[in-house]
């Protein structure tokens, strides 16, 4: 399999998130990456890619040009008003306010996010860019009929055509499978495993026909994004009936969240993709500590054998994962999974 990766992402190491109305350091943090890197390469199955750079055009054919270019201007413009701390997001246009860009930068940040525990430091746009050009390398891979994993930090699918949250500020996978079907494809199938509702993909590609999105995670009545991932959320116009929720509560077991799985894979087999893509988070393990799933390190074998047995080109993507060191061996189990898979 060839897999991708970027120390870029070192770049992005922010010192503060709101949790619990504390500030705190961040469970998304550069170690994660690096415990999957040893991981994975432990296993042989991988070689290594080095990231090529396809530019900002084929961002801005999934994410609104102004977002990013808040994006690629925040951490300057808050350092300009002579703030102290990391910028966080502090106010929002709730309903019935004006749905306005402010040209402060508080009112910005509150305007292109959706959430307030990602803060904003030095290095995060250009770790999210590297991350970005993980993604699209290993998408090119795909493209020509292999598969390919995307060692990606920041990770992507909390991330919508313009706002950030969940630690997310370009989605990574909703960006490959625009990609994807510039070069040629007709149809792409996302499948989200992460514990967390993948709210950006969603929102990307919820009237959309060309991409389909398939997500397992926390029922979000209980857990964040809270607002996004409801089972009655089907898609809209000409995306109606491609969007497709499943939703889990406390002490999920893997042979319960398998069932979702298996029906997952079975409306892909049939749907007729050129491409799978996969919102790859562990942050289903059952230590995991911002989730209550209780999949094991074994089960993620299960998860990526099923994953083969569709048979198609696919893309795995990092997205969530916090219990820092065990995400290694979980991400490299579900690729062993997936490999061994006759």
């Amino acid at each position: 399999m060839k897999a991708v990766y970027d120390k870029a992402h070192w770049q992005r190491f922010p010192k503060t998130e709101l949790d619990g109305g504390q500030l705190v350091t961040p469970y998304e943090c550069p170690e994660r990456a690096e415990y999957v890197k040893s991981s994975v390469t432990e296993t042989g199955i991988a070689q290594w890619l080095d990231p090529k750079d396809f530019g900002l055009a084929a961002i801005t054919r999934t994410h609104d040009a102004a977002y990013i270019d808040f994006l690629t201007t925040c951490w300057q413009q808050w350092q300009d008003t002579g703030k102290a701390g990391e910028a966080i997001p502090a106010v929002w246009p709730g309903r019935r306010m004006q749905q306005v860009v402010p040209t402060d930068i508080d009112g910005q940040l509150g305007y292109y996010s959706f959430a307030a525990e990602s803060s904003i430091s030095d290095g995060t746009w250009e770790a999210a860019y590297a991350s970005c050009q993980v993604a699209l390398t290993a998408a090119e891979q795909v493209g020509h009929g292999e598969h390919a994993f995307g060692l990606c930090r920041p990770p992507g699918h909390h991330a919508a055509f313009d706002y950030f949250g969940g630690y997310c500020f370009i989605n990574n996978a909703a960006v490959c499978a625009q990609y994807l079907l510039d070069q040629g494809d007709q149809k792409i199938a996302i499948l989200d495993v992460d514990f967390h509702h993948g709210n950006g993909t969603q929102d990307i590609f919820y009237r959309r026909a060309d991409v389909h999105f398939f997500s397992l995670h926390g029922d979000p009545l209980l857990v964040f994004p809270h607002f996004s991932g409801y089972e009655n959320e089907i898609g809209a116009g000409p995306g109606e009936g491609a969007n497709h929720n499943w939703v889990y509560g406390p002490g999920t077991t893997f042979a319960q969240w398998q069932v979702g799985l298996n029906e997952a894979l079975q409306l892909i087999q049939a749907g007729g993709f050129d491409r799978l893509i996969i919102s790859l988070g562990v942050d289903t393990f059952e230590h995991d500590p911002i989730s209550f799933f209780k999949l094991t390190t074994d089960d993620y074998l299960s998860v990526g054998a099923a994953i083969a047995s569709v048979q198609l080109p696919t893309l795995f993507l990092l997205e969530g994962g916090y219990a820092v060191e065990a995400i290694g061996v979980n991400v490299a189990k579900v690729l062993i999974g997936f490999e061994q898979q006759p």
